[in-house]
């Protein structure tokens, strides 16, 4: 399947199901890839914060790049996760991840890009978007959830490179309502949380990449829709009904988004360590939040996703 050209677009960070001895049980992946083939995700982002990006080698993040690509077989597209200081480090990540099948690649902004004697933001992009052989997603996600690691301008000047295909806004709100002007028309803007998917689609953006995608494609979809055709109201009781999960999401990390998909009937099994899994009362209250968000049904069985 080609990158949807059409609007919006919701992907979500991949799962990584790990076996008791803590290897990827990529039969697993395999398996989740398959029934996500079945909802409204657009396609899988694969080497990310909530894939658990900072507990996997290399290796490991190519052989899921591969079991990823083999299992969708052309149904869904796949963005692989890169994060390095260095412009020519993040040029060998995207031919790697190229070469294993990722059809795009989502690269994380340097915090100390034009920040002391470092060459500006610019040149780093520059170099990634002209030699990456697939198109680029810029993503501002800064150490700190309400920092800031880049311009307007800066913005403005590294979306206007050939070769990129999306920027994906911070958690900072406040600041990414300024931003969103100075994104360049030719590019995509993404909200990357589920509770800005509302805030998000109000202030222009198009799509998504966020943790909630993997419970709620579907309504995630809903919602930026609603925004793009001014049915503000469907999209506000949408929204309401969504951030009790996506709060616990941000609050108790990945072992929420394992827990919500081992509750919907993927194998969603347990955090790398030093994460733990969740405790029997935060699964109780996790499984009490999707049905509130009518994810699951009342009896605690998957609700249908149209």
């Amino acid at each position: 399947m080609p990158i949807p050209s059409s609007d919006p677009i919701v992907v979500a960070p991949t799962n990584m199901p790990f076996n008791s001895d803590e290897s990827l049980d990529l039969d697993a992946l395999s398996r989740n890839v398959d029934k996500f083939c079945e909802t409204a995700l657009s396609g899988f982002v694969v080497g990310s914060y909530g894939g658990e990006e900072f507990h996997m080698g290399e290796p490991e993040k190519v052989l899921s790049i591969k079991t990823v690509v083999e299992a969708h077989a052309g149904r869904k597209f796949v963005i692989a996760g890169i994060d390095a200081l260095s412009p020519t480090e993040a040029v060998r990540l995207s031919n790697l991840y190229a070469e294993a099948g990722a059809d795009m690649v989502r690269v994380r902004i340097p915090p100390a890009a034009g920040k002391g004697n470092a060459a500006p933001i610019q040149d780093y992009f520059e170099q990634v978007t002209s030699k990456s052989p697939i198109p680029v997603v810029i993503i501002h996600q800064p150490k700190t959830p309400m920092g800031v690691d880049v311009t307007p301008a800066e913005v403005r000047d590294i979306t206007s490179f050939e070769n990129v295909f999306a920027y994906i806004m911070s958690l900072n709100y406040r600041y990414e309502c300024r931003i969103s002007s100075f994104v360049s028309d030719a590019v995509k803007f993404w909200t990357c949380n589920g509770s800005l998917l509302m805030p998000g689609g109000m202030i222009g953006a198009v799509g998504a990449c966020l943790l909630f995608g993997n419970w709620g494609p579907h309504i995630a979809r809903d919602i930026i829709q609603a925004c793009l055709d001014g049915r503000y109201a469907e999209a506000r009781e949408l929204q309401e009904r969504i951030n009790r999960i996506d709060f616990l999401g941000m609050s108790w990390g990945v072992g929420v988004q394992k827990t919500g998909l081992s509750l919907l009937g993927y194998e969603g099994t347990v955090p790398r360590k030093p994460n733990l899994p969740l405790s029997d009362t935060q699964i109780s209250e996790v499984k009490d939040a999707l049905i509130e968000a009518r994810i699951l049904n009342f009896d605690g069985t998957p609700a249908p996703q149209i």
